[in-house]
């Protein structure tokens, strides 16, 4: 069965694009990943937005929060197909306040703390969280970039889905994983490793369509 993940997997991460995590995920060679695996980690998918917060819009109109959602869902079924288990934060198109918010601020605020304690709450959690990057000023840029917490064996993981993207959607455009900055809140308050993959830029044309394909 691993033998034909790994020969079939490849495949699809180039044909459809939105697979690519998988792959990074499922085969990244690190020993501590490794045992990870074998010990009963629970890989934490996040969608990022949804509901009320659509996030980036798509210069020809894609939503950022049901492509972060269909990815995730994808995903989701290899990531099982190959054994693994998997915690979604989302599975439709909905966020994750609490009752009794009103404005949108107080919704965003109760989202964000609630994805992070649905995260540390899981027993031995790593968390995905699968977003989309915009920068309508500069149409022109492209690529799939990967961010990671502090906490190992984030750095080695981001590094590994890095250098997968770069072979398969970022092909003259190598993109370096980095260090994830204070700002994000989730990434900041959890307790486990963590790594935030910007799939692409919606603000490019040809990219989004590449990313939309197959939703």
């Amino acid at each position: 069965m691993k033998k034909w993940v790994q020969i079939v997997l490849p495949v699809m991460l180039f044909a459809t694009v939105l697979y690519f995590c998988v792959f990074a995920v499922v085969f990244y060679q690190s020993e501590q990943t490794a045992a990870l695996l074998g010990s009963g980690m629970t890989v934490v998918l996040d969608a990022g937005h949804g509901g009320e917060d659509g996030g980036a819009t798509g210069v020809s109109g894609t939503s950022e929060a049901a492509l972060n959602l269909e990815i995730s869902l994808r995903v989701r079924d290899l990531l099982r197909l190959c054994g693994v288990q998997v915690s979604m934060i989302r599975e439709t198109d909905t966020a994750v306040y609490s009752d009794g918010c009103r404005t949108i601020a107080e919704k965003k605020v109760s989202d964000i703390k609630n994805r992070t304690s649905m995260v540390n709450q899981t027993e031995q959690p790593l968390l995905l969280s699968i977003h989309q990057n915009s920068m309508p000023q500069h149409p022109a840029v492209h690529g799939a970039q990967v961010f990671s917490n502090p906490q190992e064996p984030a750095t080695g993981l981001a590094q590994s889905i890095q250098q997968a993207l770069n072979l398969t959607v970022n092909t003259g455009n190598e993109k370096t994983a980095k260090a994830i900055g204070d700002s994000v809140y989730l990434m900041k308050h959890i307790t486990c490793p963590g790594v935030l993959v910007e799939c692409g830029f919606l603000s490019n044309a040809e990219e989004e369509a590449k990313l939309s394909c197959g939703t």
